[in-house]
């Protein structure tokens, strides 16, 4: 099983200077690239295999000396991974792929040959040499490949992906099952009762925010000492603002796994959502896909079953008792009285169930909402999200892995 270690380093001056030289050759290669697979096709109507950019990099060192202080493999990989943007492109995943810019975080890649020395040295190849670094957990396993990336911040990260050796462990759904309704007024609701509330990391440092936007403002020269200080400033505060967020994130999302064995969620169209301009704020703040990330690849490390059922399933109009239809009601509702049962609902509580059931028919029937005559599902980009359905017939567990409706 693959995982991922992200850990902290602090290279020297002469190895901070290293990687900005390096930075900026890989990112000349992804933009040459880039730039050659655009023209070709054009012109031609065909595409360029990475196969075929990778051999005129010797070429392009002849013609441009400095591109051989950078680590060769470095350079190959970044023309590998552009492949894989164009690949998620086709697959309908992601946008087509862009030029990369000086400003924002950059990164290099190195495909082998790293080593953990201990906990607080790693030791890569090339000219970069043995960084120092705070290694917060044991590194068990093979290290396959390393990705040294610096935030606009100034810090600095190694992201190893590591080959433990263990195979991934079998879905079950036997245990408990939730079921999470996702919102704003509340950031999840859970079919148990359960209300957490999001930190709202943007709205918190929002004032120091914007008063560090005018102090980089007011500077006009922009090759000035003074507001590349001033721009820093600004990168800190929104690299506090990611870390608060991704803190009450990795908490929940660890706390919900580990005490469930089926999780349940509604997939959210979130880039539809985010162009009500009186919303779009609070529903980035929120960050709904990345808490849906991470419940799904926390699960399937441990082998629970993580379920996103369609989108268009009316889970606040149906009541949870009756699953009769509810009147529509206005978005300031919290709280109503069920015409069928007569019961009190609390409105989010209510969907969380309504989707608890939802997950339960699909595991136990292994299907999913047959879509109107006539639909077809635009294509998305972002998340590609899976269903994994484990069923149980006649005394054997099936595991069924396959593409929602509404998932995309």
């Amino acid at each position: 099983m693959l995982k991922a270690v992200k850990v902290r380093i602090y290279p020297t001056i002469v190895q901070q200077a290293y990687l900005a030289k390096a930075f900026g050759c890989v990112r000349w290669v992804w933009n040459q690239s880039l730039a050659i697979i655009t023209a070709t096709y054009q012109e031609t109507g065909k595409g360029v295999t990475a196969m075929t950019i990778k051999k005129s990099i010797p070429l392009w060192k002849t013609d441009n000396e400095w591109l051989s202080e950078c680590y060769s493999q470095c350079l190959q990989q970044s023309v590998l991974n552009l492949g894989v943007a164009f690949g998620n492109f086709f697959d309908g995943r992601a946008m087509y792929p862009t030029f990369k810019k000086r400003q924002g975080k950059q990164s290099i890649q190195y495909p082998q040959n790293v080593k953990v020395l201990s906990n607080c040295e790693i030791k890569f190849p090339g000219s970069l040499g043995t960084v120092n670094a705070k290694v917060h957990r044991d590194i068990e396993g093979k290290v396959k490949t390393v990705t040294v990336s610096k935030n606009p911040d100034g810090r600095y990260f190694a992201s190893m992906l590591v080959d433990d050796g263990i195979e991934c462990p079998e879905s079950s759904s036997e245990g408990n099952v939730i079921g999470i309704d996702l919102g704003l007024t509340d950031f999840a609701v859970t079919s148990e009762g359960s209300k957490y509330q999001h930190p709202k990391a943007t709205k918190k440092h929002e004032k120091n925010l914007a008063r560090k936007q005018k102090k980089l403002a007011r500077k006009k020269d922009k090759t000035t000492n003074n507001r590349r200080k001033a721009k820093l400033a600004v990168a800190k505060v929104h690299s506090k603002t990611k870390r608060v967020r991704e803190d009450f994130l990795h908490k929940l999302s660890r706390k919900i796994v580990d005490k469930n064995q089926v999780v349940v969620v509604e997939n959210l169209a979130v880039r539809n959502m985010v162009k009500n301009h009186c919303l779009a704020k609070s529903i980035s703040d929120a960050g709904w896909g990345i808490f849906c990330t991470m419940l799904k690849y926390k699960a399937e490390m441990v082998g629970k079953v993580y379920l996103e059922i369609g989108r268009f399933f009316a889970s606040t109009h149906l009541c949870s008792n009756t699953l009769k239809p509810l009147p529509k009601m206005d978005l300031s509702v919290r709280e109503f009285d069920c015409p069928h049962c007569g019961n009190r609902h609390d409105r989010d509580i209510n969907a969380a169930i309504n989707i608890k059931n939802e997950g339960l028919r699909l595991l136990t029937l292994g299907t999913s909402v047959i879509a109107p005559e006539g639909y077809v599902r635009p294509k998305q980009y972002g998340r590609k999200s899976t269903t994994v359905v484990a069923v149980v017939v006649e005394g054997r567990s099936l595991r069924h892995t396959g593409t929602t409706l509404d998932g995309g």
